[in-house]
């Protein structure tokens, strides 16, 4: 027997995508603070400490351990809740924070749990736990990077997360292996073994501008990848900032350039 409120829904839109949710009377759905969009005016709002789930219980102080361990993260200390108190059906919709794709997840279809990047989680059907994974091993740990500290969502309801660009799934046999760019993850199931591999020759290392380790996912198991890790596209607009934009423009055009728009004044 499911645990997890279950819930209907729709993915809308190509690129700027939100998820709209479809609530029964007295069935909720979680999500982190932010990402609310719209909802009818049956549905009530409520901040929660942690994420609400059964297995936040327990006590102030579990309540407060599981808290900190979403901080790590990056994520809020609380998480908003939204239940329909009405009759008939009622809707509520939350948006991705920036250009990409929303995955819907059946956590009872995946096993029950799946690891997801920390900043990758959208919203939930009430009952699943968002907390802290660790990766154990010692090479993820000094230089995984973005894939040190991740999420992990349990339940059996839906899940959704959100990522940049397009969507890349796949299903890894047993043995099979993939080797990524940290950032790149989204998330995956929690049969797949994650690992960090060094990029050898000394030409790799110092001149093939791509780090000089990644991520190897083993199978079997699910995989989420994406096109445009948000980091990548940080990166790339503050160093277009920080030289005064336009440098791909050559030294005569740019400046003509940067004079029309009123930056050469």
């Amino acid at each position: 027997m499911k645990t997890n409120h279950e819930i209907d829904y729709i993915i809308r839109g190509e690129e700027m995508q939100c998820v709209e949710i479809e609530l029964d009377p007295n069935e909720t759905v979680i999500a982190e603070p932010g990402a609310f969009m719209y909802m009818d005016e049956a549905i009530q709002m409520e901040t929660i400490f942690g994420d609400g789930s059964a297995q936040s219980g327990g006590g102030i102080l579990n309540k407060l351990f599981s808290a900190g361990k979403r901080m790590l993260t990056g994520e809020n200390l609380f998480m908003t809740a939204y239940t329909h108190q009405g009759y008939g059906k009622a809707k509520v919709a939350f948006a991705s924070p920036y250009p990409g794709k929303i995955i819907p997840l059946d956590l009872y279809q995946l096993g029950g749990k799946i690891i997801c990047q920390k900043d990758a989680f959208l919203c939930a059907a009430k009952g699943a736990s968002v907390g802290i994974e660790f990766q154990k091993k010692l090479g993820t740990g000094l230089f995984g990077g973005e894939g040190f500290i991740m999420q992990k969502i349990e339940g059996d309801g839906m899940a959704f997360c959100h990522a940049g660009g397009h969507i890349i799934e796949r299903t890894l046999n047993p043995g099979e292996v993939v080797k990524v760019d940290t950032g790149c993850i989204v998330a995956y199931t929690q049969t797949i073994d994650y690992d960090i591999q060094f990029v050898g020759g000394i030409k790799n290392t110092f001149f093939g501008g791509e780090g000089v380790f990644f991520a190897t996912l083993r199978g079997p198991g699910k995989i989420w990848l994406q096109t445009l890790p948000i980091s990548r596209l940080a990166s790339r607009v503050l160093a277009y900032g920080s030289v005064g934009g336009r440098k791909e423009e050559g030294g005569i055009l740019g400046g003509l350039g940067n004079l029309f728009d009123g930056d050469g004044i």
